[in-house]
């Protein structure tokens, strides 16, 4: 039972969230041993699935990139901006990124729109294949659990995409650039779900700023309920005709495995 033994469940998350998902270390209690396979894992991908598969020359530029990835999970990427960042052309820039989310080392979202141009011409959003690896290489001052957690939330979505035929994930930002949702969740030609992720909701302004985006982007797609991923808080506040759905990450994670086709899914 789920609630019954939420203590020790939110103790494996907690892990999980510093160490991501790997088998071997799951199965570890060893934080030492953790780290030194998460960096050998990091430095199998690079050398032979992207080096030696694509035969890359240029392999400390070419970490450069894959470093800026994982220092900024879940945030806006344009490959202008991180050319200009690791000091390569753009077109190198581009090549590399693709050989990255070939070899399953991190995934990139599309903004939602219904121009195919526009879609591309807009920031993606990247993500890490696994937390740990990016706990682990990538640079931070602390840890943002608020990104971690998005990251896990967008690893979960895609396994649900890879699932299910015709679904695809996006994030959304309204036409002014104001308002963002974290993932749309579109199956064949309609968007079925919205989902927010906001880590920390306890600040009343954080909290008007997620419901406002979600409401605004469930207004532009006329669905009447979206969902809100949080770090503790749970309930259900019905505002201006719409329901908001507010859930703890683990609970989000712990229902959608034990179901995958559960509501927000449908």
């Amino acid at each position: 039972d789920i609630l019954l033994n939420a203590l020790e469940i939110k103790g494996f998350f907690r892990e999980y969230l510093s160490f991501g998902g790997f088998p071997e270390i799951v199965l570890s209690s060893n934080e030492e041993f953790k780290q030194k396979v998460l960096i050998s894992y990091y430095e199998d991908i690079i050398n032979r699935d992207i080096v030696q598969r694509f035969k890359v020359k240029k392999i400390e530029q070419l970490k450069a990139v894959v470093h800026f990835y994982l220092t900024n999970i879940s945030s806006h990427i344009s490959f202008n901006s991180v050319s200009r960042f690791v000091k390569l052309p753009v077109e190198t820039t581009r090549r590399f990124s693709s050989y990255i989310e070939i070899s399953d080392l991190v995934f990139f979202v599309k903004r939602f729109s219904f121009s195919v141009k526009e879609q591309e011409n807009s920031p993606r959003k990247v993500y890490s294949i696994d937390v740990g690896l990016s706990n682990m290489v990538g640079f931070k001052f602390s840890k943002d659990f608020g990104k971690v957690a998005e990251n896990l939330v967008a690893l979960k979505l895609k396994t649900f995409v890879k699932l299910s035929s015709g679904r695809e994930i996006y994030y959304w930002k309204n036409h002014y650039g104001d308002k963002e949702v974290d993932f749309v969740v579109k199956d064949g030609l309609e968007v079925k779900n919205l989902i927010q992720v906001s880590w920390d909701i306890s600040n009343e302004k954080t909290k008007k700023r997620e419901i406002n985006a979600l409401l605004k982007a469930m207004e532009e797609f006329k669905l009447k309920e979206g969902l809100i991923i949080t770090e503790d808080y749970e309930n259900e506040e019905k505002i201006k005709g719409k329901k908001i759905i507010f859930t703890p990450l683990w609970k989000w994670l712990c229902d959608s495995y034990k179901n995958e086709k559960t509501t927000w899914m449908n």
